[in-house]
């Protein structure tokens, strides 16, 4: 239950996050916004690290270059998730990296990438992602 709280939390917050980023982005241009972004998301967490102490910098040296990557992946994501805001609107924009984040998961986890046990996706979860795009569809035509 608790995982599923923090997953609400986190789409919620990337929701948010991106309309806040495309405002911002109106103002001062779409990769100051990201690095602004980026910069203060540092402090967020550096602060609440400070507070917590899970984990130390020491630890730093165990992960795989490729993971630590993820905050250079994050500047990415920002700026195109602003240019699809400005372009189709939050609702298309979020339905449609929604659907994005299922098909890689899909992968991830069938092929085991990233030292993901393998899961064999059946039927149901390819019927799942067919709704998705058959509503995001119907999100863009009727709306």
């Amino acid at each position: 239950m608790r995982g599923l709280l923090f997953a609400f939390l986190a789409g919620a917050f990337i929701t948010l996050q991106g309309v806040a980023n495309t405002r911002i982005s109106g103002e001062i241009g779409t990769w100051p916004a990201a690095a602004l972004t980026q910069c203060t998301g540092f402090v967020a967490a550096l602060l609440i690290w400070l507070m917590i102490r899970d984990g130390g910098l020491n630890d730093l040296r165990k992960v795989k270059p490729l993971y630590i990557s993820g905050g250079a992946w994050a500047a990415i994501i920002i700026f195109s998730n602003v240019t699809a805001i400005q372009q189709v609107g939050v609702t298309l924009t979020i339905s449609a990296v929604l659907i994005a984040q299922l098909c890689i998961t899909f992968l991830i986890d069938s092929l085991g990438w990233f030292g993901v046990p393998k899961q064999k996706m059946r039927l149901p979860q390819f019927i799942g992602i067919g709704l998705m795009i058959a509503g995001v569809i119907i999100l863009k035509f009727n709306g």
